[in-house]
């Protein structure tokens, strides 16, 4: 039974927050950085993703894998105690686990380890109850073909589907690494010719973000980095 927790925790900043000192605002992004980055080498893995820009609802978000639940609230504590919580919010959060799927060989969970490509796809998903009164034939026939899909058609895009039942809202939470986000929407307009996309419920919100250091990330929020480019460049 032992897997790994997948978290994925969605902040959003009070625009008040921008009309603070700006060293008071880099203090803040700072304590919050560091906390991350400190963690960063206790779990499984830790990655900043920026919304900026692209979803009016969130600004960045953290994929968090660790084997231990614990340390999904003993990280969320420690990030709560720096200055830039009192003012971020948390529009949204996921929880899942790993777990072998019943529809491949294999008979231990699947260790998530992240690619390193620039985007990651988040979303998650619910399927309609009539697909679990399929027979494991059908629904096994169903899942080869999508698995293939994106196997043999996409290549260059991982997924990294992990299992909520119990745990949260959704049924599963679905994450796929991407080169660019166009290649991802063209496997799910493909996959809506599959006989499993039938037996969806409810695949939204959608995030799209882009891989970025936790400091980047947080720098886009009242644009620091970007004005300091300018100055350069000036």
């Amino acid at each position: 039974m032992s897997g790994q927790y997948v978290a994925y925790t969605f902040y959003k900043i009070d625009p008040a927050w921008r009309r603070l000192p700006i060293d008071e605002r880099a203090a803040g992004k700072d304590a919050f950085a560091e906390v991350v980055e400190d963690w960063a080498g206790r779990m499984d893995a830790l990655r900043a993703y920026s919304v900026a820009g692209v979803r009016p609802d969130c600004d960045f978000f953290l994929w968090k894998i660790t084997e231990r639940y614990e340390d999904l609230g003993e990280l969320g504590a420690a990030l709560n105690g720096t200055p830039l919580a009192a003012w971020l919010q948390t529009p949204y959060s996921y929880l899942a686990t790993t777990k072998a799927s019943e529809y491949t060989s294999a008979r231990k969970a699947r260790k998530i380890v992240p690619k390193d490509s620039p985007y990651l796809v988040v979303y998650p998903f619910v399927k309609v109850r009539p697909w679990y009164a399929l027979s494991e034939e059908d629904r096994s026939r169903a899942m080869d073909e999508h698995m293939r899909i994106g196997r043999e058609e996409f290549p260059t895009i991982h997924n990294h589907t992990t299992y909520s039942f119990g745990i949260d809202d959704q049924e599963f939470m679905t994450a796929f690494e991407c080169d660019e986000p166009a290649d991802f929407m063209h496997l799910m307009l493909r996959l809506r010719d599959s006989e499993a996309s039938r037996y969806t419920e409810r695949d939204t919100p959608i995030f799209v973000g882009k891989h970025v250091p936790v400091r980047e990330a947080l720098a886009a929020l009242d644009g620091a980095e970007a004005r300091e480019r300018g100055l350069a460049e000036a």
